[in-house]
């Protein structure tokens, strides 16, 4: 399994190491040790999710605030997305700045997104299966959201617009600038 740290450093990428042959392949998706020993600390992940979904699908960008904040480990079980991340971490650095990698079946990779990121997915493949792990319960109360199309953002979602299919939630979502952000707390 190998750690790769992003152009910002806290979101992560997991390229886990495939065992293949003329049979098929094996492949450990998650390993809670190596995880732990790599950031230094533990992650506790206490729910899985996962979603199916056609091509031009946009799911987000979410994130929960604290004391429901979440890190979530996203990877592609079948298909292809784009996997945003943007800091919303106040007094960050890169404060408003995104990390997007494309995760595939093919790739295996997957994302580690911290707690005061918000977090995001288009579909490129019809039929895509996207899983995840996160840290925290889903806590309606505290679920937020940033516009996807926000132009401050400037992300380049790889659909055209016009094939892009959103959530009644999604479309509706604040500009960042308005946005209520992270404050402070544990990443992880």
């Amino acid at each position: 399994m190998k750690f790769i740290r992003t152009e910002i450093p806290d979101v992560i990428i997991i390229e886990p190491t495939v065992f293949g042959d003329e049979r098929g392949y094996f492949v450990e998706t998650f390993r809670q040790d190596k995880l732990n020993e790599f950031l230094g600390f533990d992650i506790n992940f206490i729910q899985d999710n996962e979603s199916k979904s056609s091509y031009g699908v946009l799911r987000g960008l979410h994130y929960q605030l604290a004391p429901a904040a979440q890190t979530k480990l996203v990877r592609v079980i079948k298909g292809k997305v784009l996997d945003v991340a943007v800091d919303i971490r106040t007094g960050s650095p890169t404060f408003g700045q995104y990390v997007s990698v494309e995760l595939s079946e093919q790739n295996k990779r997957q994302l580690l997104v911290p707690r005061g990121f918000a977090h995001g997915f288009v579909v490129l493949e019809d039929d895509t299966v996207f899983a995840y792990k996160v840290d925290n319960y889903y806590s309606p109360e505290n679920d937020r959201g940033i516009a996807f199309d926000d132009p401050a953002l400037g992300i380049n979602w790889k659909v055209d617009k016009d094939r892009l299919k959103l959530s009644a939630k999604d479309t509706q979502q604040v500009l960042l600038a308005k946005a209520e952000v992270f404050n402070g707390g544990s990443l992880y």
